[in-house]
């Protein structure tokens, strides 16, 4: 039988904030043995972190081409044209952005740039809104025949609401278009099963 691991074998990782020491032993080992294969640049460099922790702490601050500081207004349009085109796939973003991370871009995006285009929308909804609704008009004094009757003098259309809501009549109630439409479709509907 195996010996039973109760976790106090396992390493300890450093987390949290890198420290300048740090920083400079994952620089200085990259330089001479170049970005790959993190897990063993971690334990070969002589630091308590995991791979990932030194891939992303390499990738979005320690190399040497990339770009600080705001992102200017062309970079910002390149970032609204390309997103629209390409939605969320940052990496490819900053492919197109020399010396920006795809962390970098991804966070201005959801912190400036997804405020900037709701806001954007939403004026542009308010104003098409009140583009559309029509303007109330004042009406002119016009005489009625009885209540719910039909506006004398107005330009828009008649409409008698009592007429419209009448079922005094016996019968169909002016619907015997929808019956023979019935009829015509069972008929039709027949046919087609013979």
């Amino acid at each position: 039988m195996a010996p039973k691991n109760d976790g106090s074998a396992k390493k300890v990782m450093n987390k949290g904030a890198w420290t300048a020491e740090e920083d400079s032993k994952l620089s200085q080992y990259i330089e001479i043995h170049g970005a790959k294969r993190w897990k063993t640049i971690a334990a070969k460099a002589g630091l308590n972190r995991c791979g990932k922790s030194c891939r992303l702490r390499w990738l979005n601050y320690l190399r040497p081409n990339i770009k600080r500081g705001n992102i200017s207004d062309e970079e910002e349009d390149l970032i609204l044209r390309l997103h629209k085109l390409l939605g969320n796939r940052w990496s490819l973003i900053a492919g197109r952005l020399p010396g920006r991370t795809d962390n970098e871009i991804k966070n201005y995006w959801n912190s400036h740039l997804s405020k900037k285009i709701n806001q954007k929308e939403k004026m542009q909804e308010v104003a098409t809104a009140q583009e559309t609704t029509p303007q109330l008009k004042t009406r002119d004094a016009a005489p009625m025949e009885e209540e719910g009757a039909k506006i004398v003098g107005s330009s828009e259309p008649t409409f008698d609401i009592n007429e419209f809501f009448d079922f005094s009549t016996e019968g169909s109630y002016g619907l015997e278009w929808v019956n023979k439409f019935l009829e015509l479709d069972e008929d039709q509907w027949l046919t087609e099963k013979r």
